[in-house]
C-alpha cells in the first residue's frame, strides 16, 4: 500500500482531478508504446552545447547513439561500435563501427564519429560527461570502420562513460542522429518514434504499429493521470520531488516500479559561514538530521545513509564513516545540540539559521518539512530559498553515471577544504590504478571528517509500467531505453 501524507495529498488530489484526460479501459497490447518522461518538450539537441532535461536525455539516447549504449538492465551493448578491444593495459580502446545511417539516409563515417567525441571532450563544451573525460588523450580514424581511443591514465570504467546518454554522436550541421529510432513526427509536446531500418539488411525487419513509440514530455501529475486512465504504458524521471502526487493517486502496485538506483541524495554545504565554518558545527547538522522518519514519509524500501560512497567500488578503502554513525539518534542529536548551543554562546548567542535550496515541488516540501523538524531540535532553524546564491545548503539529488568513487567524492566536494579537493585532484591524475585508488580513499577520509557533503539516502527514481512491457528492467542506473521495452531486439 502507498502511504500518502495528509496535506500532500491534499494538493495533489486536486492536481490530479484537475488533469483527468478520460478513458477507462485498459490499452490492449498492440499499437505503439505510448511513453510519458516527466519533464520538458522532446526535441534532439546537442548535448555538447545544450543542457539536457531527461526528456531530453531520452530523446538523444533513443535518436542518436553513441560508440556503446546500455541495454535494459543497465549493461553495455553495442551502439554504433559492433565490438571492440581494450588493450596496452587498458591505455587503448579500439572500436570497430558498423554500417549505420543518419536519419536522412547519409552513410555515418569514422571521421565523423570522431569529431562528435573530441567536441564532447574538449574544455569548452557544455557536456555533464567532460569532467570525467580528462583521460582520454587522442580519439584518431584508424580505417574507415576502426576507431582508436587512446588514454594518457588508465580508465576501467570508459565504456560507462561512452554508454551515457550525453555522449550520443548528433550530427550538428543537420540536427540528426543514427538511431536506434528515426522521428517520423513531432508535434507540440510529442514525438513519434521509429526505429531504424539497418542498413545491411533494409528487409531484415520491418517494423510494425507495435514497434513504435509515442513520446510526451510532461509534468509529473499529467504523465500519472495519463497512466491511471490507461491513456499510456509508461511514466519514466519519477524522483523524490514528484513521489507525494503517486502517492496520492492509488496507482496499482504492480505497476510501481522503483530502480535500485546508486548515487548522492544529501546537503551540500555552499557557504562555510557561520556554524558551517568549521568541521563541528557541520557535523552538528550531519548527525542531527532523523533520515529514518526522512525517509520513511516517501517510498517504502527507500534506505538513509550516513556514508558518501555506497560501497568501496575502486577506492583503496571501505567507505568513510562518521565518528558518529553507531550512536543512536537521541544521543546524535543531544551532542549536536551541545554544539549549536556551544557556537551560539561563543557568538553573543546569536541565532543559528541555515538557508536551504530544494528543487520546485511536493515532494520537497515534505522534504524541507522533515529536515527543518531535525534541525529545530538541535537549536538551528531552517529557511527554504529559492536560489542556490542565496543558500548555505543545496540539495544534491543525483545517479551515478558509473562505478567510480571518484564521480560520488567529486559531486559531493561542491565547496570543500582545501585537503580534500587537493585529495581529489589527485585522484584524478594518478597514474596507476594503485595509486589512484589510494588517492580516493584520502579523499573519502577527508571529505567525511570535513562534513562538506551530509549524506541522507540514495536517489529516489521510480516508474510506473505498464505489464505489457515485459523487458523493462529495474537498473542500478534508473535509464531505460525505448528500445528495450517490449522486443528482445530491434
Amino acid at each position: 500500500m502507498i502511504r500518502s501524507l495528509p496535506p500532500v495529498a491534499v494538493y495533489a488530489a486536486a492536481a490530479l482531478a484537475g488533469l483527468l484526460l478520460g478513458g477507462c479501459d485498459r490499452r490492449g497490447d498492440s499499437g505503439a508504446v505510448i511513453a510519458s518522461a516527466i519533464g520538458g518538450t522532446p526535441a534532439l539537441v546537442d548535448p555538447n552545447v545544450d543542457t539536457l532535461d531527461p526528456v531530453g536525455r531520452a530523446m538523444l539516447d533513443s535518436t542518436a547513439q553513441g560508440l556503446v549504449r546500455f541495454d535494459a538492465n543497465g549493461q553495455i551493448e553495442p551502439g554504433l561500435a559492433e565490438r571492440w578491444i581494450v588493450i596496452d593495459d587498458g591505455m587503448s580502446y579500439i572500436f570497430r563501427l558498423r554500417p549505420a545511417q543518419w536519419s536522412d539516409g547519409a552513410p555515418v563515417t569514422a571521421d565523423q564519429v570522431v569529431a562528435g567525441l573530441r567536441r564532447a571532450i574538449t574544455a569548452r563544451s557544455r557536456n555533464v560527461m567532460t569532467p570525467y573525460l580528462t583521460a582520454v588523450d587522442e580519439i584518431v580514424e584508424m580505417t574507415p570502420e576502426v576507431i582508436e581511443v587512446r588514454l594518457g591514465r588508465p580508465r576501467p570504467d570508459l565504456l560507462k562513460l561512452f554508454a551515457q546518454p550525453d555522449m550520443g554522436i548528433v550530427d550538428g550541421r543537420r540536427a540528426q542522429g543514427s538511431g536506434p529510432f528515426r522521428i517520423v513526427s513531432s508535434r507540440r509536446d510529442t514525438v513519434l518514434l521509429r526505429p531504424a531500418r539497418d542498413p545491411d539488411d533494409p528487409s531484415a525487419h520491418r517494423s510494425t504499429p507495435q514497434d513504435d513509440v509515442l513520446l510526451i514530455g510532461e509534468r509529473a501529475a499529467r504523465a500519472i493521470v495519463r497512466f491511471t486512465a490507461h491513456d499510456s504504458d509508461l511514466v519514466s524521471g519519477g524522483t523524490f520531488v514528484d513521489w507525494p502526487i503517486l502517492a496520492a493517486a492509488q496507482v496499482a502496485p504492480a505497476n510501481i516500479r522503483i530502480d535500485p538506483a546508486v548515487g548522492l541524495f544529501g546537503l551540500a554545504v555552499v557557504r562555510r559561514e557561520g556554524l558551517l565554518a568549521d568541521a563541528a558545527g557541520r557535523g552538528a547538522i550531519a548527525q542531527g538530521i532523523d533520515r529514518a522518519a526522512l525517509v520513511s514519509a516517501f517510498a517504502p524500501g527507500w534506505t538513509p545513509t550516513e556514508t558518501i560512497l555506497p560501497e568501496q567500488l575502486d577506492s583503496a578503502a571501505a567507505p568513510a564513516v562518521p565518528d558518529w554513525a553507531a550512536a543512536p539518534l537521541d544521543q546524535r542529536q543531544a551532542t549536536a545540540r551541545t554544539a549549536v548551543a556551544a557556537w551560539r554562546a561563543a557568538h553573543t548567542g546569536a541565532p543559528v539559521r541555515l538557508r536551504i535550496t530544494l528543487p520546485v515541488g511536493p515532494g520537497s516540501t515534505v522534504l524541507f518539512g522533515y529536515l527543518a523538524g531535525s534541525l529545530r531540535a538541535i537549536g538551528v532553524d531552517a529557511v527554504r530559498v529559492a536560489s542556490a546564491q542565496d543558500a548555505d545548503l543545496v540539495l544534491v539529488d543525483a545517479v551515478a553515471p558509473f562505478d567510480s568513487a571518484r564521480w560520488y567524492l567529486a559531486s559531493a566536494c561542491v565547496v570543500c577544504g582545501v585537503e580534500a579537493m587537493m585529495a581529489s585532484d589527485a585522484a584524478r591524475v594518478a597514474p596507476t590504478l594503485a595509486e589512484r585508488g589510494a588517492r580516493i580513499a584520502d579523499t573519502d577520509r577527508l571529505l567525511t571528517q570535513d562534513a562538506a557533503f551530509i549524506p541522507i539516502a540514495r536517489p529516489l527514481r521510480w516508474s510506473l509500467v505498464a505489464l505489457r512491457l515485459a523487458q523493462w528492467q529495474g537498473n542500478s542506473r534508473a535509464w531505460h531505453p525505448l528500445n528495450r521495452l517490449r522486443t528482445e531486439t530491434k
